[in-house]
């Protein structure tokens, strides 16, 4: 872990704000894309950058504002790693987008967003709050080795059942889903289930399978070579070094996935998905007019 002071940190985007407090991650998760090369980082990926001036740029950001909006955080970076638990960061962070009343969307897998809980709830009731929520693998065992440093997928969903209990929206993301590892219609199946008992708003898919790309390609491919003998080359012989790998039953699971979340009052289009993440509650109102 080492710290910097950042020029900026919110990057807006026709009405909503993004922010990143922390670049890396320690969650170890197999698949994770923001080890790609593309990212440009000059350090150990587990070596977390801290942006340790993040709460003071977020003051003056926000009160210089002249609308208010939505603050999304943890879409890079997960906003609840290990580290937030020494730091807290997060909830510094939180405690100023209270105080001036905009909207926060946050993403995570960890359990310790629980830790803020009450503040989440106090934004949601001044503007409004989402908590969106990765699952991918249902089998705990499996998830362990998926998602090795990180709550179990049984873990998040009580998490998700502890935001319902305060109103507070939830979306899940159902991504990625790996070829020949968790790609199964038992899983897929399990999971839109406790989706549908702990009452989400939306699930996000955009397709069952992954990208790679240089540094998170070479990254999974040692994972399969330790856990899975033999997937990467049959990874290789039906893939190549294509960036997305679909699953071969990714019709089958896509069609079991849309008509689950039709039929039970799920938003499933990324679009509709986003739209309600990133929309401040105002618009929300004005379209409820008509």
């Amino acid at each position: 872990m080492h710290y910097v002071d950042a020029k900026g940190i919110l990057s807006s985007n026709n009405g909503y704000c993004g922010m990143n407090i922390y670049r890396g991650c320690t969650h170890g998760c197999i698949y994770c894309d923001s080890r790609s090369r593309c990212y440009q980082f000059t350090h150990k990926f587990e070596d977390i950058e801290v942006k340790q001036n993040a709460p003071v740029l977020l003051e003056k950001a926000l009160r210089s504002k002249r609308s208010k909006c939505m603050i999304g955080t943890g879409s890079m970076s997960d906003s609840y790693m290990h580290c937030e638990e020494e730091l807290r960061l997060t909830r510094r962070c939180l405690e100023i987008i209270s105080k001036y009343e905009f909207g926060v969307s946050i993403q995570t897998k960890s359990d310790r967003i629980l830790q803020d809980i009450d503040l989440l709830d106090e934004i949601n009731q001044k503007s409004k709050c989402v908590v969106a929520m990765t699952l991918t693998t249902y089998d705990d065992k499996l998830c362990s080795i998926v998602e090795p440093k990180v709550c179990n997928t049984k873990r998040r969903i009580e998490v998700l059942e502890e935001f319902k209990k305060r109103d507070i929206p939830t979306i899940v993301w159902l991504t990625p889903i790996l070829p020949y590892i968790n790609d199964t219609e038992e899983n897929i199946n399990n999971i839109l289930r406790e989706c549908i008992r702990v009452g989400v708003k939306g699930i996000i898919c955009f397709d069952m399978g992954l990208t790679l790309r240089d540094g998170d390609r070479e990254y999974y491919y040692d994972a399969l070579d330790t856990h899975f003998p033999g997937l990467k080359e049959r990874y290789i012989r039906e893939y190549g070094n294509s960036y997305y790998l679909p699953s071969p039953d990714s019709a089958k699971l896509m069609k079991i996935f849309r008509e689950t979340c039709r039929d039970n009052g799920i938003m499933y289009m990324p679009e509709d998905c986003f739209g309600f993440m990133h929309e401040f509650p105002e618009k929300y109102m004005q379209m409820s007019l008509f």
